[in-house]
């Protein structure tokens, strides 16, 4: 089997014209999406109820209109692009936020038909996470670093993500275990991972 430059195997043609595929598309459990430069160009009716639309509102519109904010939408872009870009996929769980402006944790995959582009066309499932994930009320930096927590990433490689200091990070950690009502940060760490 031939390899993309990036050394992925290529990815199966996306849409066929097989009815059965696209009930398949269609009647999934789970949300999913084909996505062209990050815009939604499809998507199944789990995808478009789990953020409260019909799969019509969503054709056509950006991804940044799930995300609590623009910059979250650029900072898990910049990261999903960065990874796609290495290995054809992605994954992550963050959270998103529904159309009534509520906030939820999400499970998401990706893959990217063309590596050295990865945002040109990818497919991408979403999850709804939230009953095992509550959000608490979190600024929009205090939920990236519960993001990197969540990931398993130190405090070290979240200040080196977001440029700042690992004392920055600290108190960020601190404020978060507080709103939390975590008394230790492997509390913390149970709580972001649904298992607290």
């Amino acid at each position: 089997m031939a390899l993309t430059p990036s050394g992925v195997p290529p990815a199966p043609a996306l849409l066929v014209e097989d009815p059965d595929l696209g009930l398949v598309f269609d009647l999934a459990p789970v949300g999913l999406c084909v996505s062209r430069e990050r815009q939604i160009e499809r998507c199944n009716s789990a995808f478009a109820g789990m953020f409260g639309y019909t799969h019509l509102d969503l054709q056509g519109q950006c991804f940044s209109v799930l995300y609590p904010s623009r910059a979250e939408y650029e900072s898990i872009g910049a990261q999903a692009q960065s990874q796609m870009h290495k290995t054809g996929t992605y994954s992550d769980e963050r959270i998103m936020r529904h159309r009534s402006g509520r906030l939820f944790w999400c499970h998401s995959a990706g893959r990217s038909l063309r590596p050295e582009q990865p945002y040109a066309c990818a497919v991408w499932m979403f999850e709804d996470i939230s009953a095992r994930r509550v959000v608490v009320d979190l600024t929009t930096r205090e939920r990236e670093i519960a993001r990197q927590i969540a990931a398993g990433h130190s405090t070290k490689q979240i200040a080196r993500h977001l440029d700042v200091s690992p004392r920055t990070i600290d108190g960020h950690r601190a404020r978060l275990m507080k709103k939390m009502g975590a008394s230790s940060a492997s509390e913390m760490v149970a709580r972001l991972m649904g298992m607290g």
